[in-house]
């Protein structure tokens, strides 16, 4: 986690891989540490309630605003929730298998992927004597699809963990309480503190991540039918949390512009035939796509119950679109994955204790289930880093910081890591990919955007400042629009002016008398 977000020398230092993400990321811890942000707004497009799950932000943003410096107020929650999350699958597995090696194994499965993307690195770097130092020294992952056209997609790897810290938390909550209803003795009839602590966990989902939320809701309503002694637990669990959920919920749907669709195949490419679909999840389950069936075969009944609950995650994130874009169904082949990885496990763990040459067989299988992902992990390693300043080392975010309300909005010329946005203040529309994949209406804000910017009437652009109560200007070196600058300079106050840095602020209070 340090490693890919740090500090050095007044600059926050963010790994290269990281450095989209971490631009909405950034604005929204903030806008919490530095910032005025309630009832939260999405800091990157003001003026309209949050549809992000800002939960895990929040608590960061409070971290910092208590006075831990920022890479600690974001890696110390990130690698615990991390550690919380590899705890759960080795505790699940143990649970399911009573081994240790399947339980040490399922956890280096997940670390280490088992996509057949090695097969796109082998194609620029055939075997050689210099394969080893290949590996070591790679940069770049093999396959990201679908962003570089490969059929292996980007979102198997470790940098998925470490560019949405807010991931590893909910996921592993959601095992931990999976294992803990394994652990119910049969004769209970209901278990109270996991009922308490499950329905707590399942109405706090919405506001931590509403993707987990939507597998919890499937993983215990399959839990309802698969376990017949757990029934009035999970029932009390899903009832409880799903009624404590419901104030977010109804929010989220009264401002949701996107209506969720049948979209069948993931990401595979259209058209979508049953051949295209088997061989997409081919590539990208690896041998695991043999290995998970095979384990659920070997397995007894009630880890095969534990893997039927998991199963609709992955039905599910191949039938429905539930956001602006397919890819954001990855996280429910992630949690699938997580568990999944526990079958295969078993399955090589079975094929070990077959002598000598199960030995061998097992090994043989244990390096092709994780060479991906070792590949995968040196590029997160290899990974360059971009430095940003942070306040007081750059006197523009420190003059914004100390200078301006903490509630302003500031209408903005440059998008990502705007000095207003990492002075804890929003700005009227970020790198509108961000907006837009949360379903805001990006296009009319970026008219409107322009319309300002562009300096062709007062009248008009006084009329916009006042409908999104918009309390100043900032034209940055870094220029994502076009400004007319001289319409400004003639119509607004200049309040603060830095030709170091060429950034110019405004005060918009003219078109509010």
């Amino acid at each position: 986690m340090w490693h890919t977000f740090g500090y050095s020398n007044g600059e926050m230092v963010i790994a290269a891989k990281a450095w989209s993400d971490f631009g909405s990321h950034i604005p929204l811890i903030r806008s919490f540490s530095l910032g005025n942000n309630w009832p939260p707004e999405y800091p990157i497009f003001s003026g309209e309630p949050i549809r992000y799950h800002f939960l895990f932000y929040f608590l960061v943003g409070f971290l910092e605003k208590l006075g831990l410096r920022i890479d600690y107020a974001l890696n110390i929650p990130s690698a615990v929730s991390f550690f919380m999350l590899l705890s759960s699958i080795y505790l699940l597995a143990k649970e399911l298998f009573k081994s240790r090696f399947v339980a040490t194994l399922s956890v280096l499965l997940f670390l280490f992927n088992g996509s057949f993307s090695y097969l796109e690195f082998f194609k620029t770097h055939p075997l050689s004597v210099s394969t080893i130092g290949d590996i070591l020294t790679s940069s770049t992952f093999p396959s990201f699809g679908p962003y570089d056209g490969k059929v292996v997609s980007a979102f198997w790897n470790l940098n998925i963990y470490t560019n949405q810290r807010h991931l590893a938390l909910p996921f592993s909550l959601l095992i931990i309480l999976v294992f803990f209803l394994l652990r119910v003795r049969p004769h209970t009839k209901i278990s109270w503190p996991l009922v308490f602590l499950g329905s707590i966990f399942l109405g706090v989902l919405p506001f931590a991540h509403s993707s987990i939320f939507v597998m919890a809701v499937l993983v215990l309503g399959m839990g309802i039918l698969l376990f017949p002694a757990l029934r009035k637990t999970v029932f009390l669990i899903l009832l409880l949390g799903v009624f404590l959920s419901i104030p977010r919920i109804l929010f989220l749907g009264q401002i949701a512009s996107f209506i969720p669709s049948v979209v069948i195949g993931f990401l595979t490419e259209p058209p979508v035939s049953l051949a295209s679909f088997a061989r997409y999840w081919f590539m990208n389950l690896g041998l695991s796509s043999l290995l998970i069936p095979l384990g659920f075969l070997l397995s007894e009944k009630k880890p095969r119950g534990v893997l039927l609950l998991f199963l609709p995650l992955f039905l599910v994130g191949n039938l429905v679109q539930f956001t602006s874009e397919m890819a954001g169904n990855h996280k429910f082949f992630n949690v699938f994955l997580a568990v999944g990885n526990v079958f295969t496990a078993f399955a090589i763990y079975k094929i070990w204790r077959v002598r000598a040459l199960g030995k061998l067989i097992a090994t043989s299988l244990i390096l092709l289930v994780t060479l991906s992902g070792v590949i995968d992990f040196f590029a997160v390693k290899n990974d360059s880093a971009i430095s940003i300043d942070n306040y007081p080392k750059s006197p523009d975010i420190s003059w914004i910081k100390n200078n301006t309300p903490e509630d302003s909005v500031f209408l903005n010329t440059s998008y990502i890591y705007n000095p207003a946005s990492i002075a804890g203040r929003k700005i009227f529309l970020g790198w509108p990919y961000f907006s837009w994949s949360l379903g805001y209406d990006t296009d009319l804000r970026d008219l409107e955007q322009r319309t300002m910017l562009s300096g062709r009437s007062l009248h008009d652009t006084c009329a916009l400042i006042n409908k999104h109560n918009i309390a100043y200007v900032v034209q940055t070196s870094q220029k994502d629009l076009e400004t007319d600058s001289e319409f400004f300079e003639k119509n607004f106050a200049r309040v603060y002016n830095n030709p170091e840095t060429d950034m110019t602020i405004y005060s918009t209070e003219r078109c509010f008398n």
